[in-house]
């Protein structure tokens, strides 16, 4: 074989990978019932570049994430990077398009994002990101509604067991100007973020080198120690006065809390002033979801409140509150859980075999009508043996099938199976196949 003729090795990059149709229908059904909820929300679906200028994404993202970035210099000999998150890009979109857009701006942006972090279980370098945004104010009403679509959205998808950990960065900050330390706040909140990774004596030790002081190492160690017997509104009380009384952050807790349990969903929120997040762009509110039957698995759905993010790009005050979810991630940990979400992959709902070329245009025809009453419907287009046809169906997970004959063209009837269960329904219409399909 010639060098012209070589084969090349079919091998995907270290931290990517394809997404075969079982996966891809699995997260397709999850990305359509989060548009619908952010849609029933008054949210609007945005898009931006995945490649931006180099300097707008290392504007605000912090120094791990700079190390993260892919960035190269294109045909032009521009500096250019592959967005690692939605949220950097998302401002920038708002500084070139203030003129066009309304305020309060509430967008999703469902898509694509790259970092070149090190490839571990449910961490990859090419994923997709969910965001839902609110922007253009400020105030506890607004963090009480990007709380409330996430409990939505987990609540939707059918998930179990889960528990959001909400802090506050201001208040946090707080806490390190009561202690003479907020000019080492960026440092410290590092720190504090790889508590759940390498321990609670590892960070002492970083943080004792932070601030030069054992005794004030120890106060934000207790500061942010999570306390399972204390109630949400007890632990900001515990935290104001940690932090010298403070008053304008705990004001604002106290009335997200009220919100999420006027709404009955408190439960599902746990004040956990270990969470800060590692973006230097936080200014609020801060927020992590953890699956309680995968605790190991880490975080499937973070954010949090970012007033002064929008700033590096424009001189209008642009304060926001958001979330996202990983959703290969997300996908990654139900996997593991076996949900009940993942159990139908199937591309289709039904198949017409394949039974000649004299039955093909009125096989078009039915599939025409079981279409236009919202049933998936594959037509087998190769003449083959039916048990070919039928290996096809069951790769591709369909439930049902339809065989046709000659009393399809006569009378217009056709028999349908179901095959999973082999269970046969003969001399059917049209009309009884969606019921039995549809599970009428």
């Amino acid at each position: 074989m010639s060098n012209n003729n070589k084969i090349i090795e079919p091998k995907v990059l270290k931290g990517f990978s394809d997404s075969l149709p079982k996966i891809e229908i699995q997260k397709r059904r999850i990305i359509n019932k989060l548009e619908q909820l952010f849609s029933s929300y008054g949210f609007v679906p945005i898009d931006t570049p995945a490649l931006e200028y180099t300097e707008v994404l290392l504007g605000k993202g912090g120094g791990e994430t700079d190390k993260q970035i892919f960035h190269f210099l294109d045909n032009g000999n521009r500096e250019v990077a592959l967005r690692f998150d939605l949220t950097v890009p998302f401002a920038r979109f708002l500084a070139a398009n203030f003129n066009e857009l309304a305020f309060p701006f509430k967008r999703y942006h469902i898509n694509k994002v790259w970092r070149g972090e090190k490839p571990q279980k449910g961490r990859f370098r090419e994923f997709y990101q969910c965001d839902f945004d609110i922007v253009g104010i400020d105030n506890s009403e607004a963090d009480f509604e990007i709380l409330s679509m996430m409990n939505h959205s987990f609540s939707k998808l059918g998930i179990k067991n889960y528990k959001f950990h909400v802090a506050h960065r201001g208040l946090f900050n707080a806490f390190l100007s009561h202690l003479e330390l907020l000019d080492k706040s960026v440092e410290i909140l590092r720190a504090v973020d790889k508590l759940r990774k390498i321990g609670k004596d590892s960070v002492k030790k970083i943080l004792i080198e932070i601030s030069g002081d054992e005794k004030k190492a120890d106060l934000i160690l207790e500061y942010i120690q999570y306390n399972e017997d204390e109630t949400f509104l007890q632990t900001v009380t515990r935290l104001s006065a940690l932090s010298g009384c403070e008053v304008e952050h705990t004001t604002r807790m106290t009335e997200i809390y009220n919100y999420l349990n006027k709404a009955g969903i408190s439960d599902n929120f746990i004040l956990d002033p270990s969470i800060t997040r590692g973006l230097d762009y936080y200014t609020g509110i801060v927020y992590e979801t953890f699956l309680e039957d995968l605790p190991s698995f880490g975080s499937v759905c973070s954010g949090g409140r970012y007033n002064n993010l929008a700033s590096l790009y424009t001189k209008n005050e642009l304060p926001g509150v958001g979330s996202s979810i990983g959703l290969d991630r997300l996908l990654s940990a139900l996997v593991e859980l076996n949900s009940p979400l993942l159990q139908e992959s199937s591309s289709s709902d039904v198949i017409i075999f394949n039974k000649g070329e004299e039955l093909f245009a009125i096989s078009n025809i039915i599939s025409s009508q079981l279409r236009e009453n919202g049933i998936r419907v594959d037509s087998y287009l190769i003449d083959k043996k039916l048990p070919q046809q039928f290996k096809y169906a069951e790769k591709n997970s369909i439930p049902y099938g339809i065989m046709l004959n000659d009393e399809t063209i006569s009378n217009n009837t056709f028999t349908l199976k179901n095959l999973e269960n082999r269970e046969t329904y003969e001399h059917i219409s049209i009309q009884e196949a969606i019921d039995i399909i549809k599970g009428n």
